[in-house]
């Protein structure tokens, strides 16, 4: 059954895909719990807590998550809608991913969840070649294409809504 927000609606997420002054994309490390080998990189991003906004999640996962700080937040890229299992569970989630820049590359992760510090190995810069060549999971699993796209076009006039991805 997926895990849903109060009054069974998908779980609010706010995603950043954060660029560094040579364009390349922050990715976390992570893993199953019980099976390091089962494993992806994604962008940082989390839940909404409480009433905050979801560029407001943007920044405190951000922050929790890599230690950075010194932020520029842009505008919603993409919306996602998506479903997968993760420690056990069905994760049932609507993901909107804000454009950031930053020239603060070292990465820190300080305000990881219980959770988070079983499953998440680390952290990497990635240039669009290297996410084009990989032969590692990623998600979202187009991101080598978006972001070629976003960094010869420039972002959208408006969210682009990416095809639903169901593991």
């Amino acid at each position: 059954m997926p895990v849903e927000a109060a009054g069974g609606a998908l779980r609010k997420v706010a995603r950043v895909v954060l660029l560094d002054p040579e364009d390349r994309v922050l990715l976390l490390h992570g893993h199953e719990p019980d099976d390091p080998a089962d494993d992806w990189w994604f962008t940082p991003g989390g839940g909404l807590e409480g009433a905050e906004s979801r560029a407001e999640a943007a920044l405190r996962e951000l922050r929790e998550e890599t230690g950075i700080t010194e932020v520029e937040l842009g505008p919603v890229l993409w919306r996602r809608r998506c479903s997968f299992p993760f420690a056990g569970r069905r994760w049932d989630q609507d993901e909107w991913y804000y454009l950031a820049r930053t020239a603060q590359t070292a990465t820190v992760a300080t305000g990881l969840t219980e959770l988070e510090r079983r499953t998440v190995a680390g952290a990497r810069w990635w240039t669009c070649r290297e996410l084009a060549r990989t032969r590692e999971t990623v998600y979202p699993t187009r991101l080598a294409g978006l972001l070629r796209t976003l960094l010869d076009e420039g972002p959208p006039a408006g969210p682009v809504t990416l095809d639903t991805e169901i593991v």
